[in-house]
């Protein structure tokens, strides 16, 4: 195949002086965070031969990401870019034929769907639309792609019915007001929101106009699915008229490609989504996910008759929630699910045995150590995942037969050299309850453990998410200034059940979840080599929440660094875009009707007992835990003239470790923090 892209590898070219720094260090250090690359969405082609994937990394001169497409032949281990340049490329999706790969990126101005030919080395540019389009699905001959995009409303009716003076010619007026009707108004990482529905689309993959297949004042979601002879799709969606209401409810529909007709397929309590057609035509799986008014619920491989409509739970015994699946060649499937803090691939037959395949499906959090990853299937049963490490992220492997094996090593030219922390899984029993507690610790490079080290306990957001033995950017530098850091997955992660998940039902924050986190402090102190004068605290999101709580319970840390925290409850659920469905969920009721227990969950209602020096962090656009809660805390804490410090992060949203200067701020702020009260 011949390339005729331009080649950038990895994140821009540092300065050379900046270089040089970089690389005279042995240790992990901040600027090391822009050279990391990792290896997502990985995509083998239909016929088991080529793999896809997006190799990620930074933009050093731009402060973002980079997104190119790399191929993997895995007959001659080659190993070349398919599309890596200035530009940013996503969703790359095969064709059946193994043929073509459509995929969606920026290079001609906005993101658009574009169509790559391998054999003739030729892409087409397939759309010029106004909005993103996701969920690229190829129909069974290759000859066309279902996607989904949003389509604006436009102004509503009383919007329109106000009479405005027009503005002279030459007139310098404010910016015009917003006017915000629906329920679902804003969103993390987007903003106020411009009301809009998404709908189904069509196109032919020899080019042409994009035809809207789905009509109505409703969402519908993807993943799409073709029947066997295309000529029709399956797709979520909730047509109720109370739509926004209804966060944890939507079924399956049927659409016929050339009439219209829509046909409902499922009408069970909860959400049905993600179909794939078996290939007989005769049966149609899923996944479902009860709606039961709790904060976690496991999400079920499900079999729908399309005869006789009856359905069936395979995974129900499973105890685990499976995020993904694939029909396998025998008719049964592969599913990824999370169990004890690490992402699985795993076998299932019709019947539900579950027999795992592999457990190490990891790397794509770069920042903190989520148990994160993907993976795709073959016709033949060949995958392709994401694989990583303690030491590395995300990498591209490949299963087939039983055996795996790693395809790249993407970042063994920045982390080759490096002494990293050293990764131990921790267990502890819970001072609260005696309940099961699993964690991990890293020691910093040439740790001895006849010396004293600082302990940092950092805590998940969530708290329905889990940590794992992965790679982590942030607890690693913690590490390489000296730090031992542990984390473990307190009351209400997940891989654990959903027992356990729900152990924190109506109790976050409490005494519960602190007991975790303090037993495992008890436990590293009792090892040997913990200076216990020297302990501190920091969590982001869940982590913000526990770790504000925390400080209003105990005075035993010597600082805390809470990021993007939940402060007042009352006030959370009035202001965030999870209004909805977290009241739902997570409380008893309405806010009004239940102060005292908004309350009790409130950091705000211990912060009469806080001596502990705080450092707050949060984004300025942050919408699903607004500054306005760390403001809250912030103006308590020196009203009682406790020594604290408030981080604003301009432009940020949730997501503060999105951009990587981002991330490096949050971890420099977050040592040189703890360094002014760290006790010789």
């Amino acid at each position: 195949m011949q390339l005729k892209k331009t080649i950038l590898i990895g994140a821009s070219l540092l300065c050379a002086a900046t270089t040089a720094q970089v690389y005279a260090s042995d240790k992990f250090v901040s600027e090391d965070i822009f050279q990391l690359e990792y290896a997502g969405d990985p995509q083998i082609s239909p016929d088991g031969k080529k793999i896809v994937y997006v190799r990620s990394g930074y933009d050093i001169m731009k402060d973002g990401n980079k997104r190119s497409f790399w191929l993997y032949d895995l007959k001659s281990g080659q190993h070349t870019p398919l599309f890596s340049d200035e530009h940013n490329y996503s969703q790359p999706t095969w064709s059946p034929d193994s043929q073509k790969i459509a995929f969606t990126s920026n290079s001609s101005g906005s993101n658009q769907l574009h169509v790559y030919w391998l054999a003739q080395d030729k892409q087409a540019l397939l759309t010029q639309l106004p909005k993103s389009v996701g969920n690229l699905t190829w129909s069974n001959d290759s000859e066309q792609i279902a996607f989904t995009m949003s389509i604006p409303e436009g102004k509503s009716a009383f919007a329109k019915s106000v009479k405005l003076p027009k503005k002279p010619k030459g007139a310098e007026w404010s910016k015009p007001v917003k006017v915000i009707e629906k329920a679902r108004y804003q969103a993390d990482g987007a903003g106020f929101l411009e009301p809009s529905y998404r709908h189904v689309f069509v196109i032919p993959v020899s080019g042409g106009t994009p035809r809207q297949l789905t009509s109505g004042d409703f969402q519908h979601y993807g993943p799409l699915a073709w029947n066997a002879n295309n000529s029709k799709l399956a797709f979520s969606a909730d047509r109720n008229t109370d739509w926004e209401y209804r966060t944890t409810e939507s079924d399956l529909y049927e659409i016929n490609v050339k009439s219209g007709e829509l046909t409902q397929l499922t009408d069970l309590p909860g959400r049905e989504s993600n179909p794939h057609y078996a290939k007989d035509g005769d049966e149609l799986a899923f996944i479902a996910r009860d709606n039961a008014p709790v904060p976690y619920i496991n999400s079920t491989l499900s079999l729908l008759d399309l005869d006789n409509k009856s359905v069936k739970h395979i995974t129900e015994k499973l105890d685990r929630s499976v995020a993904d699946y694939k029909w396998s060649g025998d008719g049964d499937f592969v599913i990824q699910y999370d169990d004890f803090g690490k992402r699985k691939l795993a076998k299932v037959t019709s019947r539900g045995k579950v027999t795992d395949l592999t457990d190490t499906v990891s790397g794509t959090s770069i920042g903190r150590p989520y148990v994160s990853g993907s993976f795709s299937m073959a016709n033949n049963g060949a995958i392709a995942y994401t694989t990583g490490s303690e030491y590395r992220p995300a990498d591209l492997g490949y299963l087939y037969k039983g055996k795996s094996k790693t395809l790249t090593s993407l970042n063994d030219d920045v982390l080759g050299h490096k002494k990293l922390g050293k990764v131990h899984e921790l267990n502890v029993k819970s001072q609260f309850d005696g309940q099961a507690i699993q964690g991990w610790y890293i020691t910093p490079p040439d740790f001895d453990e006849n010396k004293q080290y600082p302990l940092m306990v950092e805590i998940h957001g969530g708290p329905h998410l889990a940590y794992g033995p992965s790679f982590t950017a942030e607890l690693q530098r913690y590490a390489t200034e000296g730090y031992v850091v542990v984390y473990v997955n307190y009351r209400g992660s997940t891989s654990y059940g959903k027992d356990f998940a729900l152990l924190l039902d109506g109790k976050y924050s409490s005494e519960e979840d602190f007991a975790d986190h303090n037993s495992a402090v008890d436990a590293m102190i009792a090892k040997g080599f913990i200076d216990k004068d020297n302990l501190f605290i920091a969590g982001g999101s869940a982590g913000g929440i526990a770790t504000a709580y925390a400080v209003g319970l105990t005075n035993r840390f010597n600082a805390a660094a809470i990021t993007k925290p939940v402060i007042n409850w009352l006030s959370k659920t009035l202001t965030a875009d999870s209004y909805i469905g977290q009241i739902r969920n997570q409380f008893p009721g309405m806010p009004w009707d239940n102060v005292e227990h908004y309350w009790k969950r409130s950091p705000l209602s211990l912060v009469g007992n806080v001596t502990t020096p705080s450092l707050i962090m949060t984004g300025e656009e942050d919408r699903r835990t607004p500054i306005s809660e760390s403001e809250q805390f912030y103006q308590a804490l020196k009203l009682q003239k406790v020594d604290t410090v408030l981080i604003r992060v301009p432009g940020s949203p949730h997501g503060i470790a999105g951009r990587p200067s981002r991330m490096i701020s949050k971890i420099e702020y977050t040592l040189a923090w703890f360094k002014q009260y760290h006790k010789d």
